[in-house]
């Protein structure tokens, strides 16, 4: 007990600027502060940071002072999981709080008088192209646009495919994938009166592109079915495709990874839409929220004002993750560096968050399994999408 009383625990996604930036904001903070505290920051793939503060209770038990939360997550941390930051905020706020912050990255996170977590890593999904490859004037505005440019991008002898997915069974990116094209055809998983709604048209016609499109070797990157986002973005940079819909972030990367084929190459744009449809961003993004469980909530409360700090937002950016301030997006180095910054205000303005559900992560693995079954089966979608929707319904009347 005493050697925890030293400790300050941070849960920490999995991924080298989180890790790098975190102990650097650390080691800045308690400059500062001189807490005395040993910092203590673990990292985790993404299924095992869930398990770690959701099945392990982790958070409920005060393991981790700090914790870094999936937005997909905080309907299901809502429940007295995460301290209310509502009162700290009121008495001493970051800098520019809110107006510092694009409104689609304070909504997630607020449980009507409950604020869960401060932004911490941004970056919505959007159309990542390579500029010597795809003229401005040329850009895809349907999905159909889309897929016949992907095809005739594509040149297999030269290692380069139109695009690639993230399509590897976890859970997330191909629910991710699928969100976008529904909405993308102004379709919902809920109708106006809260009621699943799944198996619907668009849903139908959202379900029967992709699959169409993931099994087109014309037109996809050989290996999607194995990438997660990151190993998409990493085929990115390494030059394998020519354009793809991932998160902004990795278009960041592409621009400043010293192994990158394609620095100085890297354009960003709305992501394609329907037929009808409109353009849509998908915005899931990290924030850091503390266990109310912690033995050091006011030192933990410190911190995240800390990170929120213009300096170390900055910060964060530069060593490869996304800032989530207006000021960093508009920072001269970082624009000069990453001129894909520019675009942000603009996607953020068409961006929009995943349901927020207690269960989504049980209704998220059931469209995981939804859409694979589309991928690798000849079965009907009407007939996937029904088989869903009944599962789907039974884990929701679980909470009614």
């Amino acid at each position: 007990m005493q050697d925890r009383a030293r400790k300050f625990r941070i849960a920490v996604r999995e991924f080298a600027p989180f890790e790098t930036a975190i102990r650097q904001q650390w080691n800045d903070f308690e400059q500062q502060t001189q807490t005395g505290l040993n910092l203590e920051a673990i990292p985790f793939d993404l299924h095992c940071l869930h398990q770690h503060l959701f099945e392990r209770r982790g958070l409920e038990n005060g393991d981790w002072d700090v914790a870094f939360i999936s937005t997909d997550w905080l309907a299901e941390a809502a429940n007295g999981l995460l301290l209310n930051l509502a009162p700290f905020l009121e008495i001493d706020p970051p800098q520019d709080y809110p107006r510092g912050w694009h409104p689609s990255l304070l909504q997630a996170q607020a449980f009507d008088a409950q604020i869960l977590g401060l932004p911490y890593h941004d970056g919505p999904e959007c159309l990542i192209y390579r500029t010597d490859l795809v003229d401005e004037s040329n850009l895809p505005l349907t999905w159909e646009d889309f897929h016949q440019l992907a095809r005739r991008l594509t040149d297999a002898r030269m290692n380069r495919y139109g695009t690639v997915f993230a399509a590897f069974p976890d859970g997330h990116n191909t629910v991710y994938d699928f969100c976008l094209q529904l909405w993308s055809r102004c379709g919902e998983l809920f109708d106006s009166d809260g009621s699943l709604a799944l198996n619907t048209p668009a849903a139908s016609e959202a379900l029967r592109y992709y699959r169409t499109i993931l099994r087109d070797s014309q037109a996809v990157h050989p290996r999607s079915g194995e990438f997660d986002s990151v190993q998409a973005g990493l085929a990115f940079a390494r030059g394998e495709v020519a354009m793809m819909v991932n998160w902004f972030g990795f278009a960041a990367m592409s621009d400043t990874v010293a192994f990158s084929s394609v620095k100085g190459k890297v354009g960003v744009t709305r992501v394609p839409r329907g037929t009808p449809g409109a353009h849509i961003s998908l915005n899931a993004y990290w924030v850091l929220g503390i266990s109310p469980a912690s033995c050091h909530q006011q030192e933990a409360w410190a911190f995240l004002r800390h990170c929120a700090s213009p300096p170390m937002d900055k910060l964060l950016t530069l060593n490869g993750g996304i800032g989530c301030r207006i000021s960093t997006w508009h920072d001269a180095e970082v624009v000069k560096l990453i001129p894909a910054y520019r675009q942000l205000d603009e996607l953020h303005n068409c961006a929009r968050c995943l349901p927020r559900f207690p269960r989504w992560a049980e209704v998220s693995r059931v469209l995981d399994r939804m859409i694979l079954a589309a991928i690798h089966t000849d079965r009907r979608e009407s007939e996937l999408l029904a088989e869903a929707e009944q599962e789907i319904g039974r884990i929701i009347r679980r909470d009614e």
